[in-house]
């Protein structure tokens, strides 16, 4: 039974057999086998058939939830044991904002550092797309942004406040200045992350407050992509302080300060809400709070 959940929350997120059946390692007639004697097991169809996959049934919908709660449950026990067994080890999959990514090593280096036997996998993500994977099981924590939008049933551990500052080339506009205001910023030529990142979404809302217009002239998912076009003095972008200090900027790259208002918004660590945790999920919480705890002391 558990066997057959798995295949059925593998189709219920690709919404495609063949691909399904390959993330879950076995052939296309092996999955569809299953899924159907998950149908008669259950005595309701689960998936709507035609020539190709067309999405869950009502009681499929229903059943996915279910499948969620027992093979996470299932996932948790196996890993409770075998660290009684072997002590703390596995891998864990992290699903970040772009504008967290350089932050992730406060977390990651002390953890693995106690806990040798664990492995990571850090992945960028749009805030949306981080909570839906933490929904269908294919992470198991997020850094995300923990106002403004909603979160769902999460644990949450704030880890920072996100700052805005304007990064922008010496002998631009306003790149003397000691601080600006977002209706300043909104007149430059800007490069911005994509109109589908939560960051996106929060600039552009402090810049209509101002009473600015937003025509970014550049656009990306990755901030390697708006630092490079800033070096080149053609652009100027808005970033989080904390990111902008990670690259270590070279002397010819300022950053200033964006007031009027100095907005900040909360960033930090999310887990789907289970008790028991997994011990990985467990430990990394912990993590997080020591990291939280360490910078509200400093």
């Amino acid at each position: 039974m558990i066997d057959k959940l798995e295949f059925f929350i593998a189709l219920a997120n690709q919404k495609h057999f063949g691909r399904a059946a390959e993330e879950c390692g076995v052939t296309q007639p092996t999955l569809s086998a299953a899924i159907r004697q998950l149908e008669d097991q259950l005595g309701v169809m689960l998936v709507s058939r035609g020539s190709r996959f067309q999405g869950l049934t009502p009681e499929g919908q229903r059943v996915l939830e279910w499948a969620r709660r027992i093979v996470g449950d299932t996932r948790t026990m196996r890993e409770e044991m075998r660290a009684a067994r072997k002590g703390l080890a596995g891998h864990i999959r992290i699903a970040a904002i772009p504008t967290a990514l350089a932050m992730v090593p406060k977390i990651t280096a002390p953890f693995q550092e106690r806990h040798p036997d664990v492995t990571f996998s850090i992945t960028s993500r749009n805030s949306l797309q981080v909570l839906s994977l933490l929904e269908n099981l294919e992470i198991d924590a997020g850094i995300t942004y923990l106002e403004n939008e909603p979160l769902g049933r999460v644990t949450s551990v704030p880890l920072y406040a996100e700052r805005y500052h304007l990064i922008t080339a010496a002998g631009s506009p306003l790149a003397e200045r000691e601080s600006v205001t977002w209706k300043e910023v909104g007149h430059l030529r800007l490069c911005l992350l994509t109109a589908d990142m939560q960051n996106r979404r929060i600039i552009n809302r402090h810049l209509a407050e101002a009473g600015a217009v937003v025509q970014p002239t550049l656009e990306s998912n990755s901030m390697i992509v708006l630092f490079a076009h800033v070096q080149t003095g053609r652009w100027a972008s808005i970033m989080p302080k904390n990111i902008a200090d990670s690259f270590g900027f070279p002397a010819d790259i300022h950053k200033i300060p964006i007031t009027e208002p100095d907005a900040e918004h909360l960033v930090g660590l999310v887990a789907t809400h289970r008790e028991p945790f997994t011990p990985l999920v467990s430990a990394l919480l912990h993590e997080a709070r020591l990291l939280a705890e360490a910078d509200k002391n400093r």
